[in-house]
């Protein structure tokens, strides 16, 4: 009975004003938590190698996934204002740059992966949205994400999770001005221009509040579920790291009195493949053992904008010159954003 109460639409919304004050209370108290089962109860020594590495893995695994069951829970309900239907719309004979900003922006909210590059794509080029106002957009959906977000709030704060937005955003927009400039419509696939695309038209319809509570029910099973393990496979290497590896060492080849640190960072990251649940928590402890954060956002940006697996579905409907440009802009972006917080910070 009761399990089929909270099923019921009142029930939905009952259930999260019952489970939120519970998220609290284990989020406060985890950190005292793993002190004394680590510090007291195993009998472990503060500064200990072993312990440390424990220590980082047991309170920041729990801690991350916390702030994605929450986070993820709010924005799977925002979401559902924010289709693939609707963005396209809004989008629909806009010009570029004023183009560039509202892609730039309506890509935080609205969902996208790599294996939703080409549908959108198709959408985009169909509705007559610029081809820079649509890379404006393809840029800034899986790089500003909600996982990113919430991993670097986690770990850094919200300055440095700020910081990050701004600078996802300023890359998005400029790269996506950039290329709608160059005039590179030529190298779009032929086929893509003749191609109809089927619009949904369910985005538009009227959609009660418990189901919109549904949704965010639903996206912490899908993306929780799909991430957990990069997240556990990353909070590993860096509690590895946090626990082992020497911080002059990092600092050496990470620093930010290492001229080549961040070209270096941004060719490594471009051909390397994770999402944001699984290199942010390396990145943290890369800059905890001396990488300057210019460096380390650089790395962070290539590895999740720059993504292989997206560069190879996009081929399907860009030509290798456009493939090659796209690559380029946005690197140069990422690494002039490195450049400036290695100045600034």
């Amino acid at each position: 009975m009761k399990a089929n109460f909270f099923k019921s639409p009142i029930g939905r919304i009952l259930l999260p004003l019952l489970l939120i004050p519970a998220w609290f209370f284990i989020y406060h108290y985890l950190e005292p938590f793993t002190n004394w089962l680590i510090f007291s109860a195993c009998g472990m020594t503060k500064g200990d190698r072993l312990a440390e590495t424990l220590w980082f893995f047991i309170f920041e695994f729990p801690k991350v996934l916390l702030l994605l069951t929450l986070i993820i829970f709010f924005v799977g309900i925002v979401r559902t204002f924010f289709t693939p239907e609707r963005t396209r719309k809004a989008l629909e004979g806009k010009k570029t740059f004023v183009g560039n900003i509202m892609a730039a922006a309506l890509g935080i909210v609205t969902p996208f992966c790599s294996c939703s590059a080409i549908p959108l794509f198709l959408g985009f080029v169909e509705a007559g949205v610029p081809l820079g106002v649509t890379f404006s957009f393809l840029i800034s959906s899986p790089m500003i994400n909600e996982v990113a977000v919430i991993l670097l709030y986690g770990m850094f704060g919200w300055k440095v999770a700020l910081i990050y937005i701004a600078t996802g955003l300023f890359i998005s927009i400029t790269a996506g001005w950039v290329i709608g400039k160059l005039k590179l419509e030529k190298w779009v696939e032929d086929w893509v221009y003749t191609t109809k695309v089927g619009h949904n038209t369910l985005g538009d319809a009227k959609v009660h509040f418990s189901d919109r509570i549904k949704f965010g029910y639903d996206a912490i099973k899908d993306i929780v579920g799909k991430v957990w393990l990069y997240v556990a496979l990353g909070i590993a290497v860096g509690a590895g790291a946090h626990g082992y590896v020497p911080a002059e060492f990092m600092a050496s080849i990470m620093g930010k009195d290492v001229w080549y640190a961040v070209p270096l960072s941004v060719l490594i990251g471009i051909p390397l493949y994770s999402n944001a649940a699984g290199i942010i928590p390396i990145v943290s402890v890369l800059i905890e053992k001396g990488a300057s954060l210019g460096t380390a956002l650089a790395f962070m940006m290539s590895v999740i904008g720059l993504s292989l697996p997206e560069m190879i579905i996009l081929r399907k409907v860009l030509k290798l010159p456009l493939i090659f440009t796209f690559i380029g802009v946005v690197g140069a972006g990422i690494m002039i954003v490195g450049f400036l917080f290695n100045r600034i910070f």
